[in-house]
């Protein structure tokens, strides 16, 4: 005999139509999860992030925009496409968390002549680059604006992270 509900196959009834999900809890998870992912080994930082978020979300906040504000130089990052210095910086101060130094490919990348002819997705490149040699990617997602943003992970959680981001609306992509 063949019954329209299954009590048994309660995967097939989250999708139905008619299923009472709770979308801000769903959110929240989600928030989270990107959080565990953007902050490796640092459970203490993703969970200070995460009660940042929770309040703004709580208010109806834009889970991007609430995100970007909570992780900004702390475990991601978000600089001007004008902002070559800036994005060293942030990028040095992230890699710093897992005791890493990127080699910028010169003595001093806080140089003018070398600054003047930087260029901040030729920089993303060279960042991914070193970064991938001790085993993280560094990524990046589409702000909609002049400006470029991103987080570094652990190259173990590449297929994680863009399933965990996408279902937040972020539209990501390797740094490469």
């Amino acid at each position: 005999m063949h019954s329209e509900y299954d009590p048994d196959d309660n995967f097939a009834r989250s999708f139905d139509r008619e299923a009472d999900i709770d979308e801000d809890a769903a959110i929240e998870s989600l928030a989270w999860q990107l959080l565990l992912l953007i902050n490796p080994d640092d459970e203490d930082a993703a969970m200070q992030q995460f009660a940042a978020c929770r309040d703004a979300l709580d208010e109806g906040g834009d889970p991007v925009e609430v995100l970007r504000d909570a992780i900004d130089w702390k475990s991601g990052f978000h600089v001007d496409d004008s902002d070559p210095a800036g994005l060293i910086e942030v990028l040095d101060e992230l890699a710093s968390r897992f005791n890493l130094r990127i080699d910028w490919g010169v003595d001093d990348p806080g140089d003018e002549d070398f600054l003047s002819d930087a260029e901040v997705p030729s920089l993303i490149s060279v960042a991914y680059d070193r970064l991938r040699e001790h085993h993280y990617t560094l990524w990046t997602w589409e702000t909609g604006h002049e400006s470029h943003a991103g987080w570094i992970t652990h190259q173990r959680d590449n297929e994680a992270l863009p399933v965990v981001a996408g279902a937040l609306g972020f539209h990501v992509r390797p740094g490469a």
